[in-house]
């Protein structure tokens, strides 16, 4: 943890732990002969370690939300120019929602990811080669086991909070609900409690797409040509449920740019292909194809009650009702890819459970990134939140 600065970060350094428990076991039943996690953190832990705030990223984020980290050699030529700086740089440090003066902030990049976790594009020990198509299907609870044990490791008995956007949400929600007992305020961002049908039919349109590149070669691809196609149309099949339509027209406005590499016969017509051209190849320099499989797979089939094991809405929140949780939930009305609708059904069950619970929505013309882009709509009620359960 870093020694208590009471300035924002300038500069952050990636950690890598690994865990004990080897092998790791999944909840498939399926193992792991190790697991690394890379994880950064800001502020200083108090002496009774009780002010840390676990903070999970998005679908093709990072841990390293806060600060400039020019270097990852663990992710090889995929850490970019574009991840250097943290993605929640608005939103951690010093009178900042997450107050690095009061609360100390740790983040891990997910299992299975690219980022310096064990993901497919990890050695196998066994092998001597990366795990590739060998690296097993995940769950959301496998996440926050990861998680739990990387809490343990800093002898973090309770969260004070636990806050994640979108796929973090699920994530959040499954911490809170796996292990009741190890947070007391709990965040998710623009998130649900299960996957919708019709997010499951984009998620499946993205899979085909990369499992249908020649290159793929059912994800051992790590020796020669990678699946860059195959994951450019998965990125831009997925980009226009994160990017609110209207903002992707202001963002177009440039020239129509042809592209002589992706399409023979057809010529780009108008700017917004262009834009989503742009947005696909510029996201497989940072990126990796298996990981994107595993993380999309773990999010299609997530239904929050299966994860925690349990078989109602009202058994799923009643364990954050026996242990005095607090929820701020968030909606963005204009979210094309987490419907408002999907976080008031998690209001409604908490409500039902008696979970006190604020439930804050987001006028934004900004869509699913809103979160991302906007920190003075989110800044006050996270604030409060947190504060009003400081002890």
């Amino acid at each position: 943890m870093s020694e208590g600065s009471h300035t924002t970060p300038k500069s952050t350094e990636t950690h890598l732990l690994r865990l004990d428990e080897q092998p790791f076991v999944l909840a498939s039943g399926a193992e792991l002969p190790y697991v690394d996690v890379a994880y950064e953190s800001w502020g200083e832990l108090n002496a009774d370690k009780s002010n840390a705030i676990l903070l999970s990223h998005a679908l093709s984020g990072s841990h390293h939300a806060c600060g400039h980290n020019p270097e990852l050699p663990e992710a090889t030529v995929r850490w970019s120019d574009e991840l250097h700086d943290g993605w929640w740089e608005e939103f951690i440090g010093p009178g900042k929602a997450l107050d690095t003066d009061k609360f100390c902030v740790i983040s891990a990049n997910y299992l299975g990811g690219c980022y310096g976790s064990t993901g497919p594009a990890s050695i196998n020990p066994e092998t001597g080669k990366e795990f590739g198509s060998t690296f097993p299907q995940l769950s959301v609870c496998d996440q926050v086991k990861m998680q739990a044990s990387l809490l343990d490791h800093f002898g973090i008995d309770v969260l004070h909070a636990a806050i994640g956007p979108s796929v973090g949400g699920l994530i959040t929600l499954t911490f809170a609900t796996v292990y009741p007992e190890r947070v007391k305020t709990v965040i998710p961002i623009a998130s649900g409690m299960k996957t919708t049908v019709l997010n499951r039919l984009i998620l499946f349109e993205q899979i085909l797409a990369i499992e249908n590149d020649r290159h793929f070669n059912g994800g051992d691809y790590y020796d020669g040509s990678r699946p860059d196609y195959g994951l450019a149309l998965a990125r831009m099949i997925s980009h226009k449920t994160f990017v609110h339509l209207d903002a992707i027209e202001r963002r177009a406005r440039s020239e129509v740019r042809q592209d002589k590499e992706t399409l023979a016969w057809y010529q780009v017509q108008d700017t917004f292909q262009s834009y989503m051209l742009h947005q696909g190849k510029k996201f497989v320099k940072r990126f990796d194809a298996n990981t994107y499989l595993r993380i999309i797979d773990m999010w299609s089939r997530y239904d929050a009650c299966r994860e925690a094991g349990v078989d109602s809405v009202k058994e799923l929140f009643d364990r954050c009702a026996a242990h005095q949780q607090k929820f701020l939930v968030f909606s963005i009305d204009s979210d094309f890819c987490f419907y408002p609708e999907e976080q008031a059904e998690i209001v409604s069950g908490l409500e039902g459970s008696g979970v006190e619970t604020m439930h804050i929505t987001v006028h934004s013309d900004k869509g699913h990134d809103s979160f991302l882009l906007e920190p003075a709509l989110y800044t006050p009620h996270i604030a409060y939140a947190l504060s009003s359960s400081l002890t």
